[in-house]
């Protein structure tokens, strides 16, 4: 609210109470009176700085369009740390710590239900009349640089990371007494006790996704509000596409920068990967996927100061508010009156939320709004790793093939959806026309999701040891390795000249073991040589049968994957925009925060909260082999994932959720009221 309207206020104390008006229209245009009078000290209060130091030369970033390229900073800021680096992380994570899918499920979904538990205070405080938006989210800044902070203290609170027990892992044909050497090997590996698993590390995980979750809730709500309120209608969409667009280009960063830290070897400071014969192209190379973390807490506390210095409302701000003409369904607008008490108390809470919840456009926008909040989180949490498993490439291929697919069709259909509103001047009802559209289109290119791979080649898991194809439990002791009493604690994959993947050299039964540059090469193995690809009695002169690389992948339909993916997300993002824009229209302009901070709780609780833990169980259901963990009780990663099953889960997800979407659009539609045609502060009369 305008300074104007708090001295409204005053003056209202010492007359009598005027009479209800019928609708928003005409309430605003009976506070230009006091707008004129209220502009001295509005001058005062509406500059830009901090504390009292305010300048005149830092007024020139007292404007909408620097205030909206700090927010821009802030929204790609949330998006790069939950979206991006988190996300592109999570197989990496799960491997390190030992932790399931369902578990990181958990961690995902920590951010969702801060920002619910959140919501209510935030936008509620916050869209209160003389509350300082700009403050609230420069704190919240700060918070969610906080949770960066905490979640890269596993790093530092665990064991050094060691991929490999070296000469350990070899056949050794002394039956039991190799067998006991290599699982103790295996749990003392990592830093773990007797009994001792990593599992505790979830919990710290959560707590920064909590702190993430409280510190970005501010952002989307009273940010949005902010920027609404300080530029006129028309342009507003404008700024929110690019706001927006900035969010979502925030995520791709994240894909991109994250992927490249992979590269980096999780304790680069301490040991030299090429000591252990380790490169990125290995099945049990852990990146440095912390260091992230360290540069996003940094890049929060930066951004959060210019925000601090922000006025409550921009300069010229009253004048835009008394030129809006309200688009709030007519059952709101029309029958109910002024909202403007919606915001006086705690009292009148629960009568605001039943006056949204009374207006169908806003109930079913905000239902589409779960159904595409499900799937959006869902895939962004756990696309990465599906990517990486289906198409058998490394986790940094995949995070760049997730941000070649986010930033141009993700980035470009948010702005594309703004600029469309715009272009086509659109009322409240034909941009949820062109929601619903964008939305059916996107169901039509689920199919992406149908696009799959061969279960990659697998000894004992996959494919026997003799090359013929297998459907039952994995077995990976066989006639070949019988004696050389291996372990499955021990996980060490390696890759034959035949092209299939190998547990461990153990299990491949190779007996020698070869040190060249950063790679491991493996000779005299019995369940490979059996195959007849190389010689018998291998010595370093001659090709070696297996090497600590992964296996090539001769699937090629990862382009048309990308393809069809990039459509789908294309269609997504464009409706985002133009949803938020249909929500703030057909509410009534002082419950918009409230309205907004309503909205994202249900857009939370039916859709971004339980969607992680949904797809993360269904991803460990697909799971056909399972890492042992010395703690029996504390799980383990997956090594190997059924591509069927796991390509049809994701497909049937994202249709279900899409339809859904459908159905709501189209009563949001259906049931909306235009409001009756009204007049503007200059009194032209504009018909909705």
């Amino acid at each position: 609210m305008s300074e104007a309207n708090i001295e409204l206020d005053s003056n209202t104390a010492v007359a009598p109470k005027c009479a209800n008006v019928n609708n928003n229209n005409s309430a605003r245009s009976s506070r230009v009176g006091s707008a004129s009078s209220g502009a001295n000290s509005d001058a005062d209060t509406q500059r830009f700085g901090w504390c009292g130091w305010n300048p005149a030369w830092l007024q020139r970033f007292c404007t909408a369009k620097w205030a909206l390229f700090w927010l821009c900073w802030g929204g790609a800021l949330q998006g790069l740390i939950v979206n991006g680096l988190i996300n592109v992380s999570i197989s990496t994570i799960e491997r390190r710590f030992g932790l399931r899918s369902r578990q990181m499920g958990l961690v995902a979904s920590g951010y969702d239900l801060a920002s619910f538990a959140c919501l209510v205070p935030v936008t509620y405080y916050g869209g209160r009349r003389g509350a300082s938006k700009p403050r609230f989210i420069a704190i919240g800044l700060i918070v969610m640089g906080l949770g960066s902070l905490v979640f890269l203290l596993p790093n530092f609170l665990v064991g050094k990371y060691r991929a490999t027990i070296a000469e350990a892992n070899v056949c050794e044909v002394s039956g039991l007494q190799a067998n006991s050497s290599q699982a103790m090997s295996a749990c003392e590996l990592n830093g773990w006790g007797e009994g001792e698993s990593l599992t505790w590390t979830v919990w710290l995980f959560l707590a920064a996704q909590l702190l993430h979750g409280a510190g970005a809730s501010p952002l989307f709500t009273l940010g949005v509000t902010y920027i609404d309120e300080n530029v006129s209608k028309k342009m507003s969409s404008v700024y929110l596409g690019i706001y927006y667009t900035m969010a979502t280009v925030g995520p791709a960063i994240g894909y991109v920068f994250g992927g490249q830290l992979l590269l980096i070897y999780t304790d680069w400071m301490s040991v030299d990967p090429a000591q252990l014969s380790l490169t990125s192209d290995s099945k049990v190379w852990i990146g440095a996927w912390w260091l992230g973390f360290i540069f996003a807490a940094a890049m929060c506390l930066l951004i959060a100061l210019p925000i601090f210095g922000y006025p409550k409302l921009l300069p010229g701000a009253e004048k835009l508010q008394l030129e809006r003409v309200s688009e709030a369904h007519a059952t709101i607008s029309e029958t109910e009156g002024s909202s403007g008490e919606v915001a006086r108390g705690l009292a009148q809470l629960p009568r605001a939320v039943l006056k949204l919840l009374g207006n169908p456009t806003f109930f079913f926008l905000n239902l589409a709004g779960a159904t595409e909040g499900l799937v959006i989180a869902g895939f962004a949490a756990f696309l990465p790793k599906q990517i990486e498993n289906q198409f058998s490439i490394s986790p940094m291929h995949s995070a760049l093939v997730m941000g070649l697919i986010t930033v141009p069709a993700g980035g470009g259909g948010t702005f594309l959806g703004g600029y469309l509103v715009k272009k086509w001047n659109l009322a409240c009802r034909g941009i949820i026309k062109m929601c619903l559209m964008a939305t059916v289109v996107a169901a039509l290119f689920t199919i992406c999701f149908l696009v799959s791979c061969p279960n990659p080649k697998f000894a004992g898991v996959t494919t026997g040891y003799n090359l013929e194809a297998r459907s039952d439990a994995p077995a990976l002791e066989a006639r070949c390795n019988s004696n050389c009493g291996c372990s499955r604690t021990n996980y060490d994959p390696i890759c034959g000249v035949n092209g299939v993947m190998y547990y461990s050299p153990c299990f491949a039964g190779c007996a020698q073991e070869e040190h060249v540059d950063s790679l491991k090469r493996y000779h005299n193995c019995s369940c490979i040589e059996s195959v007849g690809w190389v010689d018998e009695g291998s010595t370093s002169h001659f090709r070696p049968e297996a090497t600590n690389l992964k296996c090539d992948s001769t699937c090629q339909t990862l382009p048309i994957f990308v393809a069809l993916c990039f459509i789908l997300m294309v269609f997504t993002f464009l409706a985002t925009m133009p949803a938020l824009s249909a929500t703030l229209r057909c509410v009534q302009d002082d419950q918009r925060s409230f309205a907004l901070g309503l909205q994202w709780i249900k857009v939370r609780l039916l859709g971004t909260i339980p969607a992680p833990l949904i797809f993360g169980a269904l991803i460990d259901e697909s799971c056909i082999l399972w890492q042992e963990s010395c703690d029996k009780d504390g799980g383990g990663a997956c090594l190997v994932y059924d591509n069927f099953y796991i390509s049809r889960y994701m497909w049937l997800l994202a249709l279900i959720c899409k339809l859904g979407s459908v159905v709501f659009f189209t009563c949001a539609w259906w049931f909306y009221v235009p409001p009756m045609k009204t007049s503007n502060a200059n009194g032209k009369e504009e018909s909705n």
